[in-house]
C-alpha cells in the first residue's frame, strides 16, 4: 500500500515539476533527466511516509530548491516573498536592521562592510568579520536567507552577534539595537588646495542623481581635483555604476563587460556622448570592503588611465547576480555572468588560486586595528562644524594615511603639470 502511495504521490509531482518546467521562462541549468527528477520526488514521498515528524509537500520542495540553489555559490539565492520584498527595499534605498551587507565566505557568514552611520557601522564592526553566532546560536552552514531572517527585525529591537575577527584570539560579543536604514549614498566636502572629498558608500537608485550634485557643487567651491573614496563600498545596481563612470568616461569607451556561459550570452557597458568631468585629475581610494558596482568603477578608470587607483586590494566579488521573479511572490537571484574589465581582466576572487579584485596602482597597507579607529572618526570628514557622531576623541585621531597620499599624489600631478606648461 506504500508503495502505491508513493508511486501516486511522485506522479502527482513529476506532472507538476514537468508542467511548471514547460511554462518557466528560466531553462535548467542541468539536463533534468527523468531519471533524475523521479529520484528527488521519491526521497520526497519517502520523507512524507516515514520521516518521525510530518511534512507538507511545500516545505519539502523549497528545502530542495534552497539546498540546490546555495550548492552554486554564495551569491545565488532563493528568495521566498518576505525575503524578496526586503531586497528590492534595500536597492530602494531604505530598511531596517543592523546596516551590514553579508555574504558567506570559506563557509561562514562574513561582512562586506558596515553601511556608514548605522548602527554597526557606530559600534564598530569592520569588513571580513565574521559573525559566528546570532543569539548564540552558531551560524556555520547559515544560508544569506536565513541569515537576514534573523539579522532584521522590529527598530529598536536588539540583536547579539558573536564576531571573529583577524588577530583577536576569541569571538567579540557585540548586542546591537536595530533601526531603520536610511542610505546617504554621497557625502562630499573641499579639503585642502582645491581637492574635491566624495565618499560614495553605495550604488542605488539615488546615487548618480546626488554625486552630479555633489560634484557641480565642489566645482563651484573651486575644486581642481578629486578624491573618490570608494573603501567599504560592497556594490550595489549594474546600471548605476557604469553610469558613475559616465561622469569621467566619455567618447563611447567600453567601461565594463559581462560574460556569461555562452559567448552570445556577452554584453558591453559602455559610455555615451562627453564625459562633464573628464579632464578632472582623479584618484580612487579602494580597500578589502570595495567589492562589485565599486570595483566595476576603480577597474574601468584604472583601464583607461584615466585615474590612480590607491589602497589595497578589493573585496573580488566579481559576479553578475539576475533576479527572476515568480508569480507566487518567491524570486531566484542566480549568478549569471561574470564582470571583465576593460582590458578583460575578470573581477571576481578565484577561492583556489586568490586571483581576482583589482589591485591598486599604488599599495598603501592599514593595519586592522587602525582600520577599526578610521571607521570610528571618519564621519568627522563630514562635520561641517558640528560634533561628530565618532565616539574617537580628538587627541586619539590619527591619520588616514591613504587619503593622505591620495591628496600628495593628486599635489604632484600639479607640479608636473605647471613645470611643463612653463617650458
Amino acid at each position: 500500500m506504500m508503495k502505491k502511495r508513493v508511486s501516486i504521490f511522485t506522479a502527482a509531482v513529476l506532472c507538476f515539476v514537468i508542467s511548471y518546467s514547460v511554462i518557466t521562462p528560466v531553462r535548467a541549468a542541468v539536463d533534468q533527466t527523468y531519471d533524475q527528477l523521479r529520484l528527488l520526488v521519491d526521497v520526497m514521498g519517502l520523507i512524507r511516509e516515514s520521516y518521525v515528524e510530518p511534512k507538507e509537500n511545500k516545505e519539502l520542495l523549497l528545502g530542495a530548491i534552497n539546498g540546490m540553489v546555495r550548492s552554486l555559490d554564495p551569491f545565488s539565492q532563493f528568495m521566498e516573498p518576505d525575503t524578496y520584498k526586503e531586497m528590492k527595499t534595500e536597492t530602494e534605498g531604505q530598511f531596517g536592521g543592523l546596516g551590514i551587507r553579508i555574504s558567506i565566505k570559506s563557509d561562514w557568514l562574513t561582512i562586506i562592510t558596515p553601511i556608514p552611520g548605522t548602527p554597526a557601522y557606530r559600534i564598530g564592526l569592520l569588513p571580513e568579520d565574521r559573525i559566528v553566532k546570532i543569539e548564540g546560536t552558531s551560524t556555520a552552514g547559515i544560508s544569506i536567507n536565513d541569515a537576514v531572517k534573523k539579522l532584521r527585525g522590529t527598530p529598536g529591537t536588539k540583536v547579539t552577534i558573536s564576531v571573529a575577527r583577524e588577530g583577536e584570539k576569541e569571538p567579540i560579543d557585540y548586542t546591537i539595537t536595530r533601526e531603520i536604514i536610511k542610505i546617504e549614498t554621497i557625502k562630499a566636502k573641499m579639503l585642502s588646495d582645491g581637492v574635491g572629498y566624495i565618499k560614495l558608500t553605495e550604488f542605488n537608485a539615488n546615487t548618480e542623481r546626488d554625486l552630479s550634485k555633489a560634484l557641480s557643487s565642489l566645482k563651484k567651491q573651486k575644486m581642481e581635483s578629486l578624491v573618490l573614496d570608494l573603501r567599504n563600498n560592497p556594490g550595489g545596481l549594474l546600471d548605476i555604476a557604469v553610469d558613475v563612470c559616465k561622469e569621467f568616461i566619455g567618447d563611447g569607451k567600453l567601461i565594463v563587460y559581462t560574460q556569461g556561459r555562452r559567448p552570445e550570452s556577452r554584453r558591453n557597458y559602455t559610455s555615451s556622448g562627453p564625459a562633464p568631468h573628464k579632464d578632472l585629475p582623479m584618484v580612487v581610494l579602494v580597500n578589502r570592503g570595495s567589492a562589485s558596482g565599486s570595483e566595476i568603477v576603480a577597474g574601468a578608470l584604472q583601464d583607461l588611465k584615466r585615474a590612480l587607483i590607491v589602497g589595497t586590494t578589493t573585496f573580488g566579488k566579481g559576479s553578475v547576480q539576475s533576479v527572476f521573479p515568480f508569480p507566487d511572490g518567491n524570486a531566484l537571484r542566480l549568478t549569471t555572468a561574470k564582470y571583465y574589465t576593460p582590458s578583460g581582466r575578470s573581477i571576481h576572487r578565484d577561492e583556489k588560486t586568490g586571483a581576482g579584485g583589482i589591485i591598486p596602482d599604488v599599495v598603501v597597507e592599514v593595519p586592522r586595528e587602525v582600520e577599526a579607529k578610521l571607521y570610528m572618526q571618519s564621519e568627522e570628514v563630514f562635520a561641517l562644524g558640528k560634533k561628530p557622531k565618532s565616539s574617537v576623541e580628538k587627541k586619539d585621531v590619527i591619520e588616514d594615511a591613504a587619503l593622505q597620499r591620495a591628496i600628495e599624489l593628486l599635489k604632484m600631478r600639479e607640479i608636473l603639470m605647471s613645470l611643463k606648461d612653463s617650458k
